[in-house]
């Protein structure tokens, strides 16, 4: 017993400094002014309004446990939902400074618990990614009908960014799909040839179980239930911006047009950069000032929600792969004893 209370507080303490290396890896680069910028919003923000934005993220991403849940259902696997939830939250926690390891690290986790194979959870994944690309898409395409006006000539300027970009680097761009095509080309040629290797065996076992993940979607019993959580997780994602605005005085007035057009152009904030840190709260300043909002109250808003988002994460992630452990190990003790 007082092994195992000493083993708990060990771990417990090593997931706390991984926060804590966490917040110091994603802050490292920031100015002392800026860091002081940052205590000084959070602490000078009413708790009234910072508590429930975290309760919105926090049921945002309980929803997306549900909706992936309703994914892992057809492959004849029914996990528990809080283990789902604590596996997203991990996801989100591990993406914050390592580019798509949440992915992998929330289907190891929660195939390691729930003995689901690894390989059709990826699936799963890749098959959520396409829908939530697709949701970007039409937020993109809300925010630009609804006022283009207002952002049409900020969109054209990222858009004429992007197009020069490209045609500054058309020979880089054309070799490298080149390149792509023969690796590829290449690898179905070695694959062929190898067919009998084990490794070859195994990657292509893997690639299968991705397969029977990815269309686990169109077996999904209650589709208009999916549906109804892909909305939901956009709406709260929306309504987490607009009653955020309540936490400053000069954005207290903004609505939800703003507050969809902080969504579409800090959801390409968040891809810019790890973590979504600089250009997030870049993106939302010049976002805000399309609206009349000075420089000073954008960026503050900017630094505002980026924070309180990745402290979440920090505080909750490593807490998730906790109490995910303790709590799957009772599970297993208790199955042992019967």
């Amino acid at each position: 017993m007082l092994k195992s209370r000493i083993l708990t507080t060990l771990k417990f303490l090593f997931f706390i400094m991984l926060g804590v290396f966490m917040i110091w890896f994603t802050t490292r680069s920031l100015t002392s002014e800026e860091i002081n910028q940052v205590k000084k919003l959070i602490l000078g923000a009413e708790n009234k309004i910072i508590i429930p934005s975290m309760l919105i993220v926090m049921l945002s991403y309980y929803l997306r446990a549900l909706r992936w849940k309703m994914m892992i259902v057809p492959l004849n696997h029914h996990p528990k939902t809080l283990n789902v939830y604590f596996s997203v939250l991990i996801g989100f926690f591990f993406n914050l400074v390592f580019p798509r390891l949440g992915e992998v690290m929330k289907c190891t986790l929660l195939g390691k618990h729930e003995k689901i194979p690894v390989d059709k959870l990826l699936g799963t994944m890749v098959a959520e990614r396409i829908i939530d690309v697709l949701c970007l898409l039409i937020v993109i395409f809300l925010t630009i009908f609804t006022q283009f006006n207002v952002v049409g000539n900020y969109a054209l300027e990222i858009s004429s960014k992007i197009i020069t970009n490209i045609s500054n680097d058309k020979n880089k761009i054309i070799i490298s799909l080149l390149v792509c095509v023969l690796m590829i080309t290449f690898l179905i040629w070695l694959f062929k040839r190898m067919s009998s290797f084990k490794l070859v065996i195994k990657i292509k076992e893997l690639f299968k179980g991705m397969l029977i993940g990815f269309v686990s979607i169109k077996d999904i019993k209650n589709k208009p239930l999916f549906l109804i959580y892909t909305i939901l997780i956009w709406f709260f994602y929306l309504y987490g911006i607009k009653f955020s605005f309540l936490a400053l005085k000069e954005l207290v007035d903004l609505g939800w047009i703003p507050s969809l057009t902080i969504l579409t152009f800090g959801s390409f904030a968040m891809i810019a950069t790890q973590g979504g840190i600089g250009a997030y709260q870049l993106a939302i300043q010049k976002t805000l000032s399309l609206y009349g909002i000075s420089q000073v109250g954008g960026l503050a808003f900017g630094w505002l929600i980026w924070s309180v988002q990745t402290i979440l994460l920090l505080v909750f992630g490593p807490l998730s792969i906790l109490l995910m452990g303790i709590l799957n190990k009772k599970k297993l003790s208790s199955d042992e004893l019967k």
